[in-house]
């Protein structure tokens, strides 16, 4: 019975916020635009060098995922604490961190899918080879959902401040670099013939102990942080 609760209770979480999400499309595309915004910027301000832009395409599509996804990160849990839900998702029977990571997967869901969906198009704005697709698609499958993990700790440690976007930037951003490192070479690995799988691995390592203790430090930075 109280697996069934559980069970129904998380069902209930993610309709409710994929609801909320396709009601506000206009701001779920948010993140989708500035990524091809970002991309195609690139080419302008560097010139048509086919070489050059196949050089610095990993990186700066990893860039632009990151990028998009921090754009709705302060959201994640904002407007359930303006409606006074956050409060009743904490005070519920069910664990606090499976509901978080309920969260964390209709963020995913909403600003990263999206982006990785438009990646050839993303890839082809900068001349990378058809080729290295799967390998830049593989490191975003693994990247996208640790930045949103490793995101949703430092969203409920500032979850109780007013304006706290550019304190959010600031304390992400620098637990974000690892992951950019090994996503944006595994793709630049492949590009030189090297072996890129190492990368991978260690990017799906760190994914499988983010779904495990994210949840869990994100639900214990919420109590805290919530008077």
């Amino acid at each position: 019975m109280a697996q069934a609760s559980t069970t129904s209770a998380c069902m209930a979480l993610l309709r409710r916020d994929l609801l909320l999400v396709w009601r506000r499309r206009g701001d779920a595309a948010q993140p989708l635009m500035f990524a091809l915004l970002v991309v195609s910027l690139f080419p302008l301000a560097l010139g048509p060098e086919p070489e050059l832009l196949a050089t610095i395409a990993p990186g700066v599509i990893w860039i632009a995922v990151l990028l998009s996804g921090q754009l709705s990160l302060d959201s994640l849990f904002r407007s359930d604490l303006d409606d006074g839900s956050l409060e009743q998702l904490m005070l519920a029977p069910q664990p606090l961190a499976l509901l978080v990571a309920c969260k964390v997967l209709v963020h995913w869901l909403a600003s990263a899918v999206p982006v990785l969906l438009i990646v050839p198009l993303l890839a082809a704005f900068l001349n990378l080879n058809d080729g290295l697709l799967p390998a830049l698609w593989l490191s975003l499958l693994l990247g996208t959902p640790l930045l949103s993990l490793v995101g949703t700790v430092v969203v409920a440690l500032t979850v109780g401040m007013r304006r706290s976007g550019m304190l959010l930037a600031l304390l992400a951003l620098p637990l974000y670099v690892p992951v950019l490192i090994f996503g944006a070479g595994a793709v630049m690995a492949a590009a030189q013939g090297l072996p890129f799988a190492g990368a991978l691995w260690l990017l799906g390592a760190a994914l499988v102990l983010a779904v495990v203790l994210a949840p869990l430090a994100a639900a214990t930075a919420l109590r805290i942080a919530m008077p």
